[in-house]
């Protein structure tokens, strides 16, 4: 397949493919939505004629914003999970400036659009909840937490079932392993990420499973504000408010979904057994490891396989350098976390250790921090919101890993330790 040599700005550098057959295989058709570093298509596999969905993603757009790490993991969580609920991947393609995911084709569109006919009916705001809940426990069991649960990354099939999708955030490890990174979205972000104190991905993941109940139902969002401050205090204090005809099996759910703290956040195993939620439901058999899509002769229990080495077996590709081509100094990387400290004291110790490394700090009002080099190259900014009378949120965004290489130990002495401080 030729690439075009057109490029546009807003999608990351994803032109119109100028030729509808990818790799002597796929016939594309129709745009099927934008992103951005990505445009996904509507194509038909011209040996099978099977529809499905191909996301064409710009390597180069992708390295600039940092999200290597996260196309790596999307592709090798993809390979290992087969559930009803997930949307399958069925083959990972590749050319010099572009990749390409060969996904199952979903046409319902996303759940978001039909929240309005799920608040009125509670036995469809079930139904959802119950496969959705059905796949987020089979990832669980697989080591798999999503981190990005929201309506907008769950999809319907013509079927009207549910389909969770967009593993880009997703982490792999064991149940017990406490996870550090801050990610999400914000009004689906569980208390202890914000925290920074380390968090279970099952827990954070059940905590956004009961934002989304709470939107299929209520027709708003539990921790809705027109600011992001307003959104992370009442996530942090854990007020929302039910509407009256809520049924009080559904109410207790919620109580229990939206409990702040994760000890004693319900499970998903305690999910299922719940009366509100095992009101028809049919537990799902898990599929076993089926590799027929993507590669022959790969080892499923072979843990050890990356994302790259998933790619390298897609036929007459060869991407042993997949990024290597594209400069990585303008990565970027992000950071969150709650404070006890003034935003003067921050300002202060900031500046010592900027100070130390010759980046000019400039501030902008009370709240804002920009860290520059000498010919006035952004390479950290700072952004502090109130979240109660003594805490404060603080999100970083790091260029060329300098948070890391030079302000990580400040962390110790920024982060807010209800163990050891007080409100």
């Amino acid at each position: 397949m030729k690439e075009n040599s057109e490029s546009s700005s807003e999608y990351g550098d994803i032109s119109p493919i100028p030729e509808n057959i990818l790799f002597a295989k796929y016939e594309i058709g129709r745009l099927l939505g934008c992103g951005a570093f990505a445009k996904v298509y509507q194509a038909r596999n011209i040996q099978t004629g099977q529809t499905v969905a191909i996301k064409a993603i710009s390597k180069q757009k992708i390295v600039q914003e940092g999200f290597v790490s996260n196309i790596k993991k999307e592709i090798s969580i993809m390979r290992k999970l087969h559930h009803t609920y997930i949307i399958k991947l069925f083959e990972v393609l590749a050319t010099k400036a572009k990749i390409y995911f060969v996904m199952e084709f979903v046409t319902g569109g996303e759940l978001f659009a039909k929240i309005p006919k799920c608040r009125c009916r509670e036995d469809l705001t079930r139904r959802y909840f119950q496969q959705l809940i059905s796949a987020v426990g089979y990832c669980h069991s697989h080591g798999v937490f999503h981190r990005d649960l929201k309506p907008e990354n769950l999809l319907i099939d013509a079927n009207g079932d549910l389909k969770v999708s967009d593993f880009g955030l997703s982490a792999i490890t064991s149940q017990n392993r406490v996870l550090y990174t801050c990610c999400g979205t914000p009004a689906y972000v569980a208390p202890e990420i914000l925290a920074r104190r380390g968090y279970n991905g099952s827990k954070i993941d059940i905590w956004s499973c009961g934002v989304i109940l709470f939107l299929l139902n209520s027709g708003y969002l539990p921790f809705d504000c027109k600011s992001l401050p307003g959104i992370y205090e009442k996530i942090h204090k854990g007020e929302y408010c039910v509407p009256k005809r809520t049924s009080p099996g559904l109410r207790h759910l919620f109580s229990r979904l939206l409990d702040t703290n994760p000890a004693t956040r319900i499970t998903v195993d305690e999910i299922i057994q719940d009366p509100w939620f095992s009101k028809g439901y049919k537990e799902i058999k898990f599929h076993d490891y089926d590799d027929k899509y993507l590669t022959k002769g790969m080892n499923p229990q072979n843990d050890s396989l990356n994302a790259f080495d998933i790619i390298s077996f897609s036929r007459g590709i060869d991407l042993s350098g997949l990024f290597e081509s594209f400069d990585k100094s303008v990565a970027v990387e992000s950071d969150r976390f709650i404070t006890a400290e003034t935003p003067e004291n921050i300002a202060t110790k900031i500046g010592e250790v900027a100070a130390g490394a010759k980046l000019t700090m400039t501030k902008h009002g009370d709240w804002k921090l920009n860290l520059e080099g000498p010919s006035g190259k952004l390479f950290v900014g700072i952004e502090m919101y109130r979240l109660t009378e003594s805490l404060a949120v603080v999100e970083v965004r790091s260029y060329e890993g300098v948070w890391e290489k030079r302000f990580q130990p400040l962390l110790s002495t920024l982060i807010y330790n209800p163990e050891t401080s007080a409100e």
